[in-house]
């Protein structure tokens, strides 16, 4: 037989070689399939902010890329498979052979070998649907198998037209499915913790079908409108042509010129990940969608959305799709406002099934300033800071753990100003801390000062000033857990003691949780966004900035690097003590340009872009937490990148590209030139904004979203005398009047 299906690699570079691809075909989406140590990234087939999402379901080896066997297709909660012999137990417990030089990944589609009986299985996504078609050789008993939610009904609705209601961790999962030719019988069982539809076939000569299927979240009724509306007479052609379509349009949005082949997948690649959260669970009809109580909501106007990862995504990934989509992130924030006014509490981790009690702060707040900061103010304000100030003030802070009631640590972090560590070598006397993520102290107090300020900045706009105030002055928290002895931050006990022998590259325990989120003193030192001047005063000036960022490039880790990853194993991506693997070290290459030194800046991101990032199934050097490590590099690949969520500004890193266009919408675009920008011509020499001279090493967002050009003269060796001009105004002002002294 011969296979439909086309190594995804192969294609990707047949385009490039004859010139002809479009910004959807530059996309590999196993790039990051084999993980540097967690986890490796997902080809995902999803249409942006799409409900419906299909991926592969592999089995066997530590990675995505290289597991040898595939059980079958999943879109959403039902997984698909085929066999033509065997029986469908068997055909359960065995996963096929398959091998990527018979695969083809994209964006909107998926397609396979199942080698061990020569079928073809091919998907296609749509918003709310999908279509599956199966080349089955010639056979006596072919079979279709749906593994299920445990307890999935199954009802037949005509000739070749299925029904089927589950619940995925509590929420109601609807699914109608049209097969294209009859059955001979449809079976279902419950095995293990699934339940099992298997559609039996019969006799086939070589034969191909496909399967249509409507999703929904609401009711059985939706989910055979969906497959109508979306579907109706198309086959999966042209199913996959539409969703090309869909895909070039939004990835369209910004346009690259130059570059290497392998940097231009890279960029693309990132894109498309950096468009697939939120999560649109709107249902076509436009007036309904399932809550984040899992009961049916009528619309109010506004599209619903879910699945984010606020303490990944509030750094770069919103602030990305802020400046290409701002409108739909007002949507986005409409539904934060109604998960609150759902469950009590502003969600950090919201999907389906509700909140995920993961990470720590509370970084709605950064979301909310950041989009009100830049002029996107079609949200309720004030219902958006009653809620950002209750998680504020009302929540506890303890890190993986759902939000309320306060506890003891709490109130003491509200007297002493710091949330206090356990004493070295102390049993944990506090019931609600994890026992697994700790108390997590020092960053724990950095992320919430900085949470703080930016709640502040909703306090103002709500019109609430004394608030404002002391919201200010708690953002101004992290000083007091800077130990100028060892010029760290670091952890202190409650009697105000600092914990002693403290080694800022290894103390804390697993993951640093004693006092810190899966990084050390080393990065944590450096999560003051919102206050890089008060930061350096604390360094000993710009120069001190400069050295404390140079130790951290050059830092070891404190014996043998096989022994630090083993204790620090989300910080990969290492150059010195420098993680880029983890989300809190994504600014930090960007402080130099607070330092005095923006050369350094433009340099260190060339060489992390270039280690770090790569067109390959390594291309990714940490976990990409739902678009986040993508965005990261989306921005700097741009030349940009928002330092601090809440101040509308960017700061201008050394863009890779010759031109870089970014579409703002009603004919705006923003233009990146990049003069004579090579591997080596990585130094800005001197730069000018709508041709005026421009000497700051940042951009206010305001200068992009009127569109314009700026224009970056590269070369090979620093002008370091450009960008020291800073911005004037609030969005370079320190977090309090105070912090000027």
């Amino acid at each position: 037989m011969t296979s439909m299906a086309t190594n995804h690699a192969m294609n990707t570079s047949t385009n490039h070689a004859t010139n002809t691809a479009t910004p959807v075909d530059e996309v590999d989406p196993y790039i990051g399939s084999v993980g540097h140590l967690l986890l490796a990234t997902t080809p995902f087939a999803q249409l942006p902010h799409g409900m419906a999402q299909l991926w592969p379901i592999v089995t066997g080896g530590n990675d995505r890329y290289t597991a040898p066997l595939l059980e079958g297709v999943r879109l959403c909660w039902a997984t698909l498979t085929a066999t033509a012999g065997k029986s469908g137990a068997d055909r359960l417990a065995n996963a096929s052979l398959y091998d990527h030089d018979h695969e083809t990944a994209t964006p909107y589609s998926y397609a396979v070998l199942l080698e061990d009986e020569e079928i073809e299985l091919e998907a296609a996504v749509g918003r709310r649907s999908a279509i599956f078609r199966i080349n089955f050789p010639a056979c006596s008993a072919a079979r279709l198998l749906l593994r299920l939610p445990a307890g999935a009904t199954v009802e037949t609705q005509g000739e070749g037209r299925l029904a089927i209601h589950a619940r995925e961790r509590g929420v109601p999962c609807y699914m109608e499915l049209q097969l294209s030719r009859p059955w001979q019988e449809v079976k279902k069982w419950q095995q293990d913790e699934e339940s099992i539809c298997e559609i039996l076939l019969g006799e086939t000569a070589g034969e191909r079908l496909e399967l249509k299927a409507g999703i929904s979240y609401v009711s059985a009724g939706s989910a055979a409108a969906h497959l109508r509306l979306e579907l109706g007479d198309a086959d999966i052609e042209t199913l996959k042509r539409r969703s090309h379509d869909v895909w070039n349009e939004a990835l369209g949005r910004i346009e690259v010129s130059g570059g290497t082949r392998e940097q231009r997948s890279a960029f693309y690649t990132a894109l498309y990940r950096s468009l697939l959260p939120m999560m649109n669970i709107t249902e076509a009809d436009g007036r309904h969608y399932s809550g984040f109580d899992s009961q049916v909501h009528d619309h109010d106007g506004r599209d619903h959305y879910t699945m984010d990862n606020l303490w990944d995504s509030y750094r770069c990934l919103h602030p990305l799709q802020l400046l290409l989509e701002p409108q739909r992130q007002v949507d986005m924030i409409a539904s934060y406002l109604r998960m609150y006014e759902q469950s009590g509490w502003l969600p950090q981790f919201p999907d389906l099934a509700g909140d995920r009690p993961y990470m720590s702060g509370n970084h709605a707040a950064a979301f909310f300033a950041d989009t009100y900061a830049k002029g996107v103010r079609d949200f309720d304000v004030a219902k958006a800071y009653e809620a950002v100030r209750r998680n504020a003030l009302e929540a506890t802070m303890l890190p993986w753990t759902d939000n309320g009631p306060l506890t003891e640590l709490d109130r003491l972090h509200a007297q002493l100003g710091y949330m206090p560590a356990l004493p070295r070598g102390g049993e944990e006397w506090v019931p609600e801390v994890d026992g697994y993520e700790r108390r997590q102290a020092v960053s724990v107090t950095l992320e919430h000062a900085y949470d703080d300020w930016c709640a502040a900045l909703l306090a103002e706009a709500a019109g609430c000033e004394d608030e404002a105030r002391s919201l200010r002055e708690r953002g101004t928290y992290y000083r007091n857990l800077f130990d100028e002895r060892i010029g760290f931050m670091a952890p202190r006990t409650a009697d105000g003691a600092w914990v002693p022998d403290f080694d800022p590259t290894r103390d804390g325990g697993q993951g640093g949780r004693d006092y810190f989120a899966e990084c050390n003193a080393w990065i944590y030192t450096f999560h003051v966004q919102h206050d890089i001047d008060g930061l350096s005063r604390l360094l000993g000036g710009p120069a001190g900035l400069e050295a404390k960022l140079d130790a951290l490039f050059a830092a070891t880790c404190g014996g043998a690097k096989y022994e630090f990853l083993a204790q620090f194993p989300d910080s990969t991506g290492l150059m010195g003590q420098y993680c880029q693997g983890n989300e809190p070290a994504f600014h930090i290459p960007y402080l130099y340009n607070y330092a005095g030194a923006p050369w350094k800046t433009q340099r260190k991101l060339r060489e992390i872009m270039k280690l770090w990032f790569t067109a390959s199934p390594h291309g990714i050097c940490g976990d990409e937490d739902c678009g986040a490590m993508s965005s990261w590099y989306v921005w700097s690949a741009m030349g940009l990148y928002p330092v601090c969520p809440g101040k509308p500004v960017y700061d201008i890193g050394s863009p890779i590209f010759e031109e870089v266009r970014i579409a703002l919408g009603e004919g705006r675009d923003f233009v990146i030139r990049a003069e004579g920008v090579s591997e080596r011509n990585k130094y800005i020499q001197s730069a000018t904004l709508n041709g005026e001279p421009w000497h700051a090493a940042a951009l206010p967002h305001e200068a992009m979203v009127g569109g314009g050009e700026l224009l970056l003269r590269m070369g090979p060796r620093p002008n370091k005398a450009w960008g020291l001009e800073r911005l004037d105004g609030p969005q370079t002002r320190a977090a309090d009047g105070a912090a000027e002294e």
